[in-house]
């Protein structure tokens, strides 16, 4: 990964998620909720959080933590310009995300129903501890619904830019001779998943 966007300055923090539960159906990935880490105190919170980076960038990124009504607050300033947040599934088993200037960007877009993504960079994201995913006939979907299966992945990082599935010749699911693959195949927010654990990159 290129220095020059591991420690851009940031231009835009994941407010965005304060109103998950307000965002186009199209792009709902996140159900509003306040329990399980979102109810924890803040240091827990601030440590779930920083598991989703690299010890490196970690130490450097910016923390925001679930304070009143489920809304997010800056409870770290960084100084790489990356941002980790402790859950973005309200899902039982949390997954944190660590972002980018881009990556912030993109998610976002994605959550506030944008019709497509306009980070101008591809965006980066970590989610050491893991993640969900939903599925449906096959595929990956944007949002939970009836005949949707919640799907728990391994640790993974993203690379927030377009693909597609054809011209790539990559899967739009994970297989086991596989890990990495397109998900959102098909959308505009499409974008490139590695199953590495993002603890091991260098």
């Amino acid at each position: 990964m290129k220095k020059k966007i591991m420690f851009a300055s940031i231009t835009v923090l994941i407010l965005g998620l304060t109103t998950l539960g307000m965002a186009d159906e199209g792009h709902k990935m996140v159900a509003p909720a306040t329990g399980g880490i979102r109810a924890a105190s803040k240091e827990e919170q601030m440590k779930v959080a920083l598991s989703a980076a690299p010890a490196p960038i970690a130490q450097g990124a910016s923390v925001m933590v679930y304070g009143e009504e489920g809304k997010l607050v800056e409870a770290k300033k960084g100084t790489n310009g990356f941002t980790c947040i402790p859950d973005i599934s309200g899902l039982p088993t949390p997954d944190p995300i660590c972002n980018d200037p881009a990556g912030t960007q993109w998610f976002n877009d994605m959550l506030s129903g944008a019709p497509k993504p306009t980070n101008t960079l591809p965006g980066i994201s970590y989610m050491a501890s893991g993640g969900w995913h939903f599925e449906k006939e096959g595929k990956v979907v944007m949002q939970d619904g009836h005949g949707v299966k919640k799907v728990q992945e391994p640790p993974h990082w993203m690379f927030l830019w377009p693909f597609d599935q054809k011209t790539t010749g990559l899967p739009q699911l994970p297989t086991n001779a596989l890990g990495t693959y397109v998900m959102f195949e098909g959308t505009p927010y499409a974008h490139l998943m590695v199953y590495q654990n993002p603890k091991g990159i260098q």
